[in-house]
């Protein structure tokens, strides 16, 4: 397996997440609940690729440091989190911005 590239799995994974529950957001707040909510799910996709990496990974290393830990590593451990993050900030925010609306 060549780390490095899929360390950029992670990344790109969920960057692409990040920007859709953003997109959702911005949706929810012109009142596009349905639209909201289908980039909610998409990008809940992406997040879960990132995750399924991040494991294998996690597998692979075995507890055993096999995988060195580099600064790309640690960026996408923090891209990964903040992206995950986000997500549940913005549901939060999706939901009282539907609750004002009714």
């Amino acid at each position: 397996m060549d780390a490095e590239q899929v360390i950029m799995g992670i990344i790109v994974n969920a960057g692409q997440a990040r920007s859709l529950y953003f997109d959702a957001l911005n949706d929810a707040k012109n009142g596009q609940f349905e639209r909201a909510e289908q980039k909610l799910q998409e990008a809940k996709g992406f997040i879960s690729e990132a995750h399924h990496v991040q494991t294998a990974l996690i597998e692979e290393d075995e507890g055993q440091g096999k995988i060195p830990m580099t600064l790309i590593m640690v960026h996408a451990q923090d891209h990964l989190m903040t992206s995950m993050l986000a997500g549940e900030l913005v549901q939060e925010l999706i939901a009282l911005y539907q609750r004002q609306s009714d």
